[in-house]
């Protein structure tokens, strides 16, 4: 088994496809090339769309933006969820959402302030994006424990970046994970920075895969910008968490092309020469040159898949955009599942406050 073969404490980690898309059929995994054909257009959109994204945030179109630029891969990861599985994110997985079928003008109107967005995504067991950092694999361990205790095989799969490891309640979920064996996926994505603080200086670890061990769980450290070795991964961790083998850690090692977020100037803690680096490890590039090499790619089709991408794209950016702003008393909505009294008593205040201003909007 992979978690037991590739031993972060070693310095081992998982590589299938390399960055010139040669693969190591020892460790092929039963993923088909229409599969991957298939993940290589949706990464391309997601791709268009995060670029999109930040353009819009630069003409004032939208609010600050995390990008994925790089890490297409690692996010696709969420393709390999069950439907019955839970998707708990950070602010960095409008990709993940993405691949979950959150819709992109969904997404597109989240980040422009509208929180309506994201209504709905709980019926694709998709948990509300978290800013804070490091507090989201808490929520993941709490509902996998509630899904253990009812009887329930399905397992909460939870995003974070390396900085997050740093924070006191990632190690508090790790450890409740680990005690009470709940059905919980850490997933990792290490892109070698914490805003502006490298990878280097945040632990004295060799990886934060090997974190896994002092929880009493397996932890296992790959190249998350290779697709099969994410689908590998996740296959063995998810199926292990579902039947209660334990939970897992996933490091997936990629890199952060873009800023952090759109309020970040990374030129300001890293040199262009370390930019073009990491350039050819691009799990896009990795992905067409396996493609290539099997029959499945041209530059006539790239061309056609762009095409479509786009038509994707502008279409998800004219829906957010015309959607109707939202009212006062949406920020009383859609959290509870039954309305509390004391929130039905400040929203009737608010409304009535806001009869009382000049310009005041109140819901009818």
């Amino acid at each position: 088994m992979l978690f037991d073969r590739f031993d972060p404490l070693k310095g081992e980690r998982l590589e299938i496809m390399d960055k010139d898309g040669r693969v190591n059929e020892e460790l092929r995994p039963d993923l088909s090339d229409e599969r991957i054909k298939e993940l290589y257009v949706r990464m391309s959109v997601m791709r268009l769309a995060d670029r999109t994204a930040l353009n819009l945030q630069r003409e004032g179109r939208m609010g600050t933006y995390a990008p994925v630029y790089g890490q297409e891969a690692s996010q696709a990861s969420a393709a390999f969820l069950g439907k019955e599985d839970w998707l708990v994110p950070s602010y960095r997985e409008s990709g993940a959402l993405f691949m979950r079928g959150v819709s992109l003008s969904g997404i597109y109107r989240y980040w422009m302030g509208d929180e309506r967005g994201l209504i709905g995504i709980k019926d694709l067991r998709v948990l509300p994006i978290e800013v804070v950092v490091g507090s989201q694999p808490l929520h993941a361990v709490g509902v996998s424990w509630a899904m253990k205790l009812r009887g329930i095989k399905s397992v909460a799969a939870v995003y974070f970046g390396d900085g997050a490891t740093s924070e006191g309640s990632f190690h508090e979920a790790m450890n409740f994970a680990g005690v009470f064996n709940t059905p919980t996926v850490f997933i990792c994505q290490n892109n070698q920075f914490a805003i502006s603080v490298p990878r280097k200086v945040q632990t004295r670890s060799k990886s934060i895969a090997q974190k896994a061990n002092a929880y009493g769980f397996k932890g296992i450290q790959i190249y998350g910008n290779d697709i099969m070795a994410v689908y590998a991964a996740m296959k063995e961790a998810m199926s292990d968490a579902r039947e209660g083998r334990g939970p897992r850690l996933i490091e997936m090692l990629t890199y952060r092309f873009g800023p952090h977020t759109t309020a970040d100037d990374p030129t300001k803690y890293r040199d262009a020469a370390e930019l073009e680096k990491n350039k050819p490890f691009d799990p896009l590039i990795r992905l067409r040159l396996y493609l290539s090499g099997r029959g499945m790619w041209s530059e006539e089709e790239e061309y056609e898949i762009m095409d479509a991408a786009k038509a994707e794209v502008e279409k998800a950016v004219a829906i957010a955009e015309s959607a109707p702003p939202p009212e006062p008393s949406d920020i009383f909505h859609n959290t509870w599942k039954r309305e509390h009294p004391y929130l039905k008593r400040q929203e009737d205040e608010m409304l009535a406050l806001l009869r009382e201003t000049e310009g005041g909007a109140p819901n009818a």
